[in-house]
Parts: structure tokens; sequence; C-alpha cells
């Protein structure tokens, strides 16, 4: 793998550490900013949010910028949204950075996404993907329980200097590991190609799959760190390490994932979406008992990181060479997942079930992605058998060129 695709999966650490590190950080946000655990889940859902306008939005405005550029002024917005954040403590301010902030994240990953499928062959786009997204699992395993500690010992507002600082890090590699060279220079993309790419029934049922998946974990993931104190009655210095440990499952899964997510796409999303219906539901009856909820959650993450790289796959393997749109859609659907799932936990927890009903929200959330998958699976032979020649745009692009 060239270098620049671990320095993108730096960058992801960076700024993936912002989005899932509030699943530690939503009891000392909430009783900081007087607010309930449900408000609260709703800066998760904005993060998301703003993940899902930007993706397709500055991929728009930023289609003929160079790519180096762009990537960089999308870490510097993220890292002055943190900056802002953490001076001026105010919920309703901290919603609107999650906003912005959401946003510059979208546009960096979809880029990182673009730049990794396009300096490897066709048949490891899956596994530069993989590497990409391991900053996500890294930040779970290390900035998630940093932070959470951070939260618990100084104040969530280190917590967000951190992630400032960390990104700030991996905006000065990006600078230097991506000469201007390196920025497009041939066959750029075209809007209204982009556009066609779209136009596609079974990528947007792909779309729903990538949605799905990520609803399933996170509607659990949001409010691990209450769960585990609040219904499991785990101490606040075990939480940063079951978080941890959370994360370790989330680079098992991603790591086998990245190997089959190739060859067997389907298979990967059907294993690990059945994994995670059975642990979620798992969770829900046992949310009391520690011994039970802990290996749980290392479950959970290891099912669904496994997914990660096959919806990946199957989405790329359908957008061939016009890619930048599409894959700045995928980015949306992911986190159309994440910002619905603390919304629908929300609701549950204010209901009857509380807590401990998360674990039913992820199980139906998986069940459907299983629906979703397989219908995927029955278009994409339909597709194969009315097209057995292989695909011209599935070809490997020139190693020398980010698209």
């Amino acid at each position: 793998m060239p270098l620049i695709i671990y320095v993108l999966g730096f960058g992801t650490f960076a700024q993936g550490t912002s989005e899932f590190m509030l699943s530690g950080l939503l009891p000392s946000l909430a009783g900081d900013l007087d607010r309930s655990l449900s408000e609260a889940g709703l800066l998760v859902s904005a993060f998301a949010i703003g993940m899902v306008v930007g993706a397709p939005l500055l991929t728009l405005a930023t289609l003929k910028l160079p790519r180096r550029a762009a990537l960089i002024g999308f870490q510097a917005v993220f890292v002055a949204g943190h900056v802002a954040a953490a001076l001026v403590p105010h919920f309703g301010f901290l919603l609107v950075m999650r906003v912005v902030t959401g946003m510059a994240y979208a546009g960096f990953w979809t880029l990182a996404s673009v730049a990794a499928v396009s300096l490897v062959a066709a048949d490891r786009r899956g596994k530069a993907m993989s590497v990409v997204v391991s900053g996500l699992s890294l930040a779970m395993i290390l900035g998630v329980p940093a932070g959470t500690l951070l939260a618990q010992h100084a104040s969530w507002q280190a917590a967000f200097w951190a992630v400032a600082v960390t990104t700030a890090l991996s905006t000065v590699a990006v600078l230097l590991t991506l000469p201007t060279r390196h920025d497009t220079t041939t066959a750029r993309p075209a809007l209204r190609k982009e556009l066609r790419s779209l136009a596609v029934p079974r990528l947007w049922v792909a779309y729903a799959t990538t949605a799905l998946t990520t609803s399933a974990t996170i509607a659990i993931f949001s409010y691990l760190g209450a769960l585990l104190q609040d219904v499991t009655g785990l101490s606040e210095g075990l939480v940063p390490v079951v978080l941890g440990l959370y994360g370790v499952g989330a680079l098992a899964g991603l790591t086998v994932g990245g190997r089959i997510a190739d060859r067997a796409p389907f298979g990967a999303l059907l294993t690990g979406m059945g994994t995670v219906a059975v642990v979620a539901a798992a969770i829900a009856v046992t949310a009391h008992e520690a011994t039970a909820v802990i290996p749980l959650a290392v479950l959970l993450a290891a099912g669904g990181f496994l997914t990660n790289p096959a919806v990946n796959a199957r989405v790329f393997g359908i957008l061939g060479e016009t890619r930048t749109l599409g894959s700045a859609m995928n980015i949306a659907a992911f986190n159309v997942g994440i910002a619905v799932a603390p919304w629908v936990s929300g609701l549950v927890i204010d209901a009857a079930p509380g807590l401990a009903g998360i674990g039913w929200v992820g199980a139906a959330f998986a069940l459907v992605a299983i629906a979703s998958t397989l219908l995927d699976r029955n278009l994409t032979r339909r597709h194969r058998r009315a097209t057995p020649a292989p695909a011209v745009t599935e070809a490997p692009e020139p190693a020398s060129t980010l698209r």
C-alpha cells in the first residue's frame, strides 16, 4: 500500500475519534450542559447530519479543486470547529459546531476514500479501504477511551482540544506525503458523468445496506458508556477499558472483513449482520450482567465492522471509474445510519424499556440489513446474467493517478 493511504488512515483516526468519543462523553456533557441523556445524544446525530449534508454538497463544490488543497482545507475547518466548541460550552452552539465539523469530516472522508481506491488495483480496493477505515477502529481502541478519561479527570472540553491537536498533526502529515504532483492532472471528474453514475437501482440498495449496517451497531454504541454505568453497574474507571475492548473487536472485524470483502462481500455482510442481530438481542436480555455484556460488546464491534469493507467494496464495484460523487453518497449513507440510530435509541431510552432496550433497536436494524443484503445479492446475480463479460469500468487504474 502507498504511504499516503496509511496517512489518510491517521486522518480518519484523528477525526473519527471525535465522531465516536461521545459514547464515553455523553454522561459528562449531559451533566455539564444540564441536559437529559437523550438530548445529549442529539450531538451524535448532529455530527452525522453534517456528514450526510456535507458529503455530496462539498464533493460537488470541490469537484474541480486540487484534491490536496481540498483535503487540507477540510481538516483545517475541522480543527477550527473543535477549538470553537471547546471555547464556547453552550449546547446550541455545540450542536452547530458538530454539524460544521461533520460536514468537514465528510469532505475529507470522501476524498480519502477516492484516493484509497484510485491508488491500487481493482482487486485490492477493499483492502485499501480497510486501511483507511482502520483509523476508525484505532479511534475506538485509543481515541474513545482516552477522550473518556480526559472527560472524567479534566473536562469534555479537554477531549475536544485533544482531537483538534491530533487532527492538526494529521494535516501536516497529508501536506508532507501528498505532494502537488499527485493532484489530478488528467481526466478530472465531470459533473454530468458523476450524476449519471448514480442512476443504477442496485447502487441505491447498496447504499441502503450501508446505512442499515451502520445503524445496527451505532444504536448500541452511542449509549454504550451510559449503559455500562447506569444498567450494568460498572465503575466509572472501567468504562474506558470496555470501550477500548470494543475497539479491539472493531479492529478484528475490520481486519477479517478487509481480507474477504473483495471476493465474498455478501458472505461478509450476512455473517456480520447475523452476528450483530444475535449479540444485540443478547445485550438487551443480559444488560445487568457485566460478565455477559463486556464480551458481547466486543462481539458486537467485530460483527459490525466485519461488514464495513464489504459495503465499500459493493459500492465501488458498482460505480466503477466514475466514483467521486458516488463515494460521497456512500459516506452520506453511513451517516444516515449514524444520525437515525441514536434518535431511535433515544426514543426507546425515554420509553418503558429504558437503556437496555437499545439492544432490541440494534437487533431490528441488523435484521433489516440482512434483508437488504439478500435483495442486493439477487439484483447482482441478475445483472451478471445479463452482462456476462467483465465491465470495463472495473479495470484497475494507473497507480500514480489520484482521482
